[in-house]
């Protein structure tokens, strides 16, 4: 469903040298998976998932949404994805309501659809006490379940999660969880950028490790930690990236 190939993102300054923030980043995610995308900030998680958004372009590779590629049909890659990231923010004068029914709109979404939709969203998120009022007044538990039924407002296949749980508490947290854990059972292909270890272990089903811009190894838990000698994945994760400082790689 989802498929990198390659891909590599280099950005030029004004000033100094460019900077490689991706390089040559491939892997795929089939339906009905979780694929866990491990890295510490300035990994180049962000700079790789936003390509596969088509927010940015790559400087070289390509990739692909349901077979659709994001070069030539950005587009149809945008109906078929819903990106959410840790600070995705949600307009403070609309109500939770206008606010979904605007993105709907954006989606190019019939009216009368949008409706339909909006309230199968508020049941399915328990939204009925606060959608109609707004955006300003939601705690930071309610603003998460507009933005998660945002992003699903057009029933995505594919789901571009970067750091969703990034600065929340232990219930919205766990409110995220199993919303990904749940579409993931409804047949969606995900991925779910953390630097969380346990929530990568409790939810992956396969997980590549980034550092550096560069993807050090990939694979399930029990594969990772047999190719590192570890029995965790902080201390699988950081074994590799011990070598690959050391420069001999993993």
């Amino acid at each position: 469903m989802i498929e990198a190939v390659a891909l590599t993102k280099t950005f030029h300054p004004p000033r100094g040298a460019p900077v490689e923030a991706v390089r040559a980043v491939s892997f795929r995610v089939e339906p009905g998976e979780v694929y866990g995308l491990l890295g510490p900030n300035g990994a180049g998680k962000t700079s790789l998932l936003r390509m596969l958004g088509t927010i940015i372009t790559p400087t070289s590779g390509h990739c692909s949404v349901g077979g659709l590629s994001s070069a030539d049909d950005p587009e149809g890659v945008r109906r078929r994805v819903g990106f959410m990231s840790g600070n995705t923010r949600l307009y403070r004068r609309l109500t939770g309501r206008e606010t979904l029914r605007y993105f709907g709109r954006l989606h190019g979404i019939e009216d009368h659809a949008i409706t339909t939709r909006i309230g199968e969203l508020v049941g399915a998120f328990d939204l009925g006490a606060f959608v109609d009022r707004r955006c300003d007044s939601y705690s930071t538990g309610q603003m998460q379940r507009v933005s998660i039924a945002r992003v699903m407002l057009h029933d995505p296949p594919a789901l571009i999660l970067d750091e969703p749980t990034l600065g929340l508490d232990i219930m919205s947290s766990r409110t995220m969880l199993d919303f990904v854990g749940g579409a993931r059972d409804r047949g969606t292909a995900v991925i779910f950028s953390t630097h969380y270890m346990t929530e990568a272990e409790l939810l992956c089903d396969r997980i590549g490790f980034l550092y550096a811009g560069r993807l050090m190894a990939e694979g399930t838990t029990d594969a990772l930690y047999a190719q590192t000698g570890a029995t965790n994945l902080k201390d699988a994760f950081l074994n590799m990236a011990d070598a690959a400082d050391a420069g001999v790689g993993a």
